[in-house]
């Protein structure tokens, strides 16, 4: 087996229940392969005591590093602070939230041969309500037919990647579409991926921002943004392409 460096990396906002748990679970499990780690948490301006407890987190840990924005500025831009200041040479990387477990990154470590560049989780069995998982399906069927990518389940924030990936990507979406970004890049860019199945558990504290009007709308045009770049421009001769071609 390679070498491990590794960053564990979580995304959170308003996740006060459950980031102190997953901080240090991952540090228990990454022990057990590496002693060569860190634990790099981005609050993307939390509102109730994430902040705080992280703050009281990383003077206890000397592992944990934390990344406070100001103010909210969405899951993308979260997701981008935390691969932009990841020092080690692999990046897992999963939502502060507590509904994926974290020690299942060892299912992740065991597919990542020297040949791949990527290993991503599917859910088995989605634990939310059922319009929820309605909608994902429809949702990641949509996305997999609008934009021709490879990946089983976009939407499942369970990954482990060589951190040289994002010297060949940049990514832009601010909101929850980077990961229809980051899947499109992905295949465009030739990596190798390897899909490994995970558990999905049930939300036990606060409630998703997905289904506000404001959020759709916004997610709307930032997937049509994405299809504009990444699908149609290329498609297009060069005179009638605005899109940067540079990706």
């Amino acid at each position: 087996m390679e070498r491990i460096s590794l960053t564990a990396f979580f995304p959170a906002y308003n996740d006060q229940h459950t980031i102190e748990a997953i901080v240090r679970t991952a540090a228990e499990e990454m022990r057990k392969v590496t002693d060569d780690f860190e634990v790099l948490v981005v609050n993307d301006g939390s509102k109730d005591q994430t902040g705080v407890i992280l703050t009281q987190l990383q003077s206890k840990l000397p592992f944990l590093r934390v990344i406070h924005h100001e103010r909210n500025r969405g899951y993308g831009a979260a997701l981008i602070s935390g691969f932009k200041n990841a020092r080690k040479d692999l990046i897992f990387y999963t939502d502060g939230d507590g509904q994926y477990d974290v020690r299942e990154i060892h299912n992740l470590l065991a597919e990542l041969k020297p040949n791949i560049e990527l290993v991503n989780g599917y859910k088995v069995k989605r634990a939310d309500a059922w319009y929820r998982i309605w909608i994902g399906a429809l949702y990641r069927r949509a996305m997999k037919w609008v934009f021709g990518f490879s990946i089983r389940d976009v939407d499942c924030d369970f990954r482990l990647l060589r951190r040289y990936i994002f010297e060949t990507i940049s990514l832009e979406s601010a909101s929850g579409v980077i990961c229809v970004e980051m899947a499109k890049k992905f295949d465009r860019a030739g990596f190798r991926m390897v899909e490994v199945p995970v558990s999905h558990y049930p939300r036990l504290h606060g409630r998703s921002e997905f289904f506000r009007v404001r959020h759709l709308v916004h997610t709307f045009r930032g997937l049509l943004k994405i299809w504009w770049n990444l699908v149609l421009s290329p498609r297009l001769p060069v005179w009638m392409s605005t899109a940067p071609r540079k990706y």
